[in-house]
């Protein structure tokens, strides 16, 4: 069964801009837009270089129980300006309602300017399993063991 997010617009929100959407068949993740308050519109809001910033999305969302939402970066604006975001994936949780910002950071060495509109991150919905923990005597061994980062080898 496909899950449903249920969407609603803030009240200051553009809501000509279209909801979060699949671009192809085999996206994995619908691409999110900025839709900045009134007094923005026209300009954006110019990020400079290593500077963070919230990007609003103008949307509150609606996760099912047992799934997440996380956001992640577009590769294009990644790789051509060094936009992404600061802590990818973030994760949007099920019982969230507040408003769908995107923390966005410059890593490029040029301001950015982002536009109303603009697609700014990517969404995926996906399951959660929720753990249970215990305290143990000891942990099972295995080949690898206790080797910490980089211990498999040099790739």
């Amino acid at each position: 069964m496909t899950p449903e997010v249920k969407i609603v617009f803030e009240d200051w929100a553009d809501r000509s801009l279209p909801l979060p959407t699949y671009e192809t068949p085999g996206a994995a993740g619908a691409d999110i837009r900025a839709n900045l308050p009134p007094d923005q519109r026209e300009n954006g809001f110019t990020l400079a270089p290593m500077q963070r910033a919230i990007c609003p999305t103008g949307i509150r969302v609606e996760i099912p129980l047992g799934y997440e939402m996380q956001i992640r970066p577009r590769s294009g604006l990644a790789t051509k300006f060094g936009i992404t975001l600061p802590n990818t994936p973030g994760t949007i949780d099920s019982d969230y309602r507040g408003p769908l910002g995107v923390a966005l950071i410059n890593l490029g060495s040029e301001p950015f300017t982002v536009q109303h509109g603009d697609r700014i991150a990517q969404m995926i919905v996906a399951p959660v399993v929720q753990a249970r923990f215990t305290l143990a005597t000891a942990l099972t061994s295995t080949e690898r063991g206790e080797g910490g980062f980089g211990s498999t080898g040099r790739r």
